[in-house]
């Protein structure tokens, strides 16, 4: 099986020595994204704000993979305070046509760079 890195300057680079995204075979397996404008490296402020960009830099590495959330098989949300688990939700279900992906949903102590949001996915291409 052949194994290809996917990268985009459209979402946030890598801050560690992992890959924005991995292809393997038929599969797209995206690293945890967390709120970064890709173009400032800024932060944004609030869960909603976070939550939003999230989507956006997971959206850009799927179709820099020639892909799009109704691609996305899998997703792991990390969320700072599960107080915000509506809010993500709300912007997660308007990311996904049709079915909806297998999904986790976990409360985490702390995130990189004190963020509120994070969130991985599985795709299959």
């Amino acid at each position: 099986m052949m194994k290809r890195i996917i990268a985009t300057d459209k979402a946030p680079a890598a801050i560690g020595p992992y890959s924005q995204a991995v292809r393997a075979g038929d599969f797209l397996f995206i690293s945890g994204q967390l709120g970064f404008v890709p173009e400032t490296g800024a932060l944004k402020e609030g869960v909603e704000a976070q939550a939003r960009q999230v989507l956006a830099n997971l959206e850009a590495i799927l179709k820099e993979a020639g892909a799009g959330f109704e691609n996305v098989v899998k997703t792991t949300i990390f969320l700072k305070d599960m107080k915000d688990f509506a809010t993500v939700n709300a912007i997660y279900a308007d990311c996904f046509p049709g079915d909806f992906p297998a999904r986790a949903t976990i409360e985490v102590a702390r995130l990189p760079k004190d963020a509120l949001v994070e969130i991985e996915a599985v795709a299959c291409l």
